[in-house]
């Protein structure tokens, strides 16, 4: 009768819980946990009221004020959706609708297309490092890259293909390069070699792994205790090394406080880096690239590689294109910084200004691709070189272009080797049995 008794309270409590009510195409929950609807957009701003104010009578405005501003207004940019309305990152839009404009205005006038396209690369280098100062992800990068590529697509199938030099097969290459640009940016953009926890990953493990986690569970804390009172740390033998198919770091108490990461709460492999913009450690951490919003790491170094190298390939293919349309009977390099009344045809004059732009493009991305061909050739990562130009560590070459800090540098035919098998092994050891 007790455990009766006991079990109506539950139900009762069960019973009386409210049922959340669905959300209709144009109701969301606003970052305060509350429901809000997107035609209140404009209403209870209190920061945004008080900045107009403050903006109108001339005084300045906090930088604190700002951030709440573009916050609200990040969070109640929505567009109506079935169960409720989604949420629009604020950051994709300024390339959509500036980028156009810009190009437009630039293929007015020679001097304007002068000041435009040389104040963009300052804009875009601008707002890079004032995101990164912020350790801020943002899909802006992202966004102007997929935009351009298909606005200088669409220009290119606007103004130049009807203009009858441009054949259908010629045609179907360029299109053929933008779809396996789209290809190998999607494969770039996959998992990088994420390092999880190991508490995230103990439901998905199995019966031996888990026995295999807990034997060295329990290595991994009878190891720290003996380091933390004779300063060295035991190993495990080759054999246990084999069965467990778990790998060991041994080291001194200073070598695993440094390989330790207290945000992701696991000891980090060789050459693994944790990422403060994407909050996780990735396993051969190159770099963070804001162009594909992710990391390039272990698992997608070759989709980047190879997205930079087809990209490289099709926007020259697509100048030399344009320019042998716009600019007759001239050689690409000359028709580049000479062609007579292409300012006479504003079509001709949009698509010169968007040939530029893409020279420009196209040579950072070429910067980019020679640093990680060469960084490939010595097996550093780009992260690796950063530390070792502040320690002073590395042999610099070439005026510091080339920098080798020789600790994993087998040779060229080796290092090339070891990067086209990048990803290929058939188990990863996850980073809980590293000790």
């Amino acid at each position: 009768m007790a455990q009766k008794g006991s079990m109506k309270p539950g139900k009762k409590n069960k019973a009386e819980e409210p049922e959340l009510e669905p959300l209709c195409c144009c109701e969301y929950i606003d970052r305060n946990g509350e429901k809000n609807h997107v035609a209140a957009c404009l209403c209870d701003c209190q920061d945004l009221d008080e900045g107009c104010d403050r903006w109108i009578t001339c005084k300045s405005v906090q930088p604190e004020t700002c951030e709440r501003i573009m916050d609200t207004i990040s969070d109640r940019l929505r567009i109506p959706w079935l169960r409720g309305a989604k949420k629009v990152n604020i950051s994709i839009i300024p390339p959509l609708v500036l980028l156009p404009v810009f190009l437009r205005v630039a293929s007015w006038h020679f001097l304007l297309g002068a000041v435009v396209l040389t104040s963009l690369p300052g804009l875009a280098l601008w707002y890079y490092y004032l995101t990164h100062r912020r350790k801020e992800q943002t899909l802006f990068f992202l966004s102007l890259g997929l935009f351009s590529l298909g606005y200088m697509y669409y220009v290119f199938l606007q103004e130049v293909v009807p203009k009858g030099r441009v054949g259908p097969t010629q045609l179907a290459l360029l299109t053929c390069g933008l779809f396996l640009i789209l290809l190998a940016l999607y494969r770039a953009k996959k998992n990088p070699g994420y390092l999880r926890n190991p508490a995230s990953n103990a439901r998905s493990l199995s019966s031996s792994q888990t026995e295999c986690l807990s034997r060295d569970g329990q290595e991994k804390t009878r190891g720290l205790s003996s380091a933390e009172s004779s300063g060295s740390l035991s190993n495990r033998t080759p054999k246990d090394d084999l069965r467990g198919s778990c790998r060991v770091l041994a080291g001194s108490p200073a070598k695993v406080k440094e390989d330790w990461c207290a945000k992701c709460q696991l000891v980090r492999p060789a050459r693994a880096w944790h990422c403060r913009i994407c909050g996780i450690c990735v396993r051969r951490m190159d770099h963070h690239c804001v162009w594909i919003n992710s990391c390039v790491g272990e698992s997608n170094h070759q989709a980047f590689i190879l997205a930079l190298s087809i990209f490289l390939l099709t926007s020259v293919y697509g100048i030399t294109l344009t320019l042998d349309t716009i600019c007759r009977d001239r050689s690409v390099f000359t028709a580049l910084f000479y062609c007579p009344g292409v300012y006479a045809d504003y079509s001709s004059a949009l698509s010169f200004t968007c040939v530029w732009y893409s020279v420009i493009v196209t040579a950072g991305m070429a910067y980019i691709f020679l640093i990680q061909l060469i960084n490939i050739s010595y097996n550093v990562t780009e992260r690796e070189v950063q530390q070792a130009l502040r320690q002073k560590t590395g042999r610099r070459l070439l005026c510091g272009l080339i920098v080798d800090t020789g600790q994993y540098n087998r040779g060229f035919l080796r290092n090339w080797h070891q990067f086209s098998t990048l990803g290929t092994h058939p188990c990863h050891h996850p980073a809980e049995d590293i000790v």
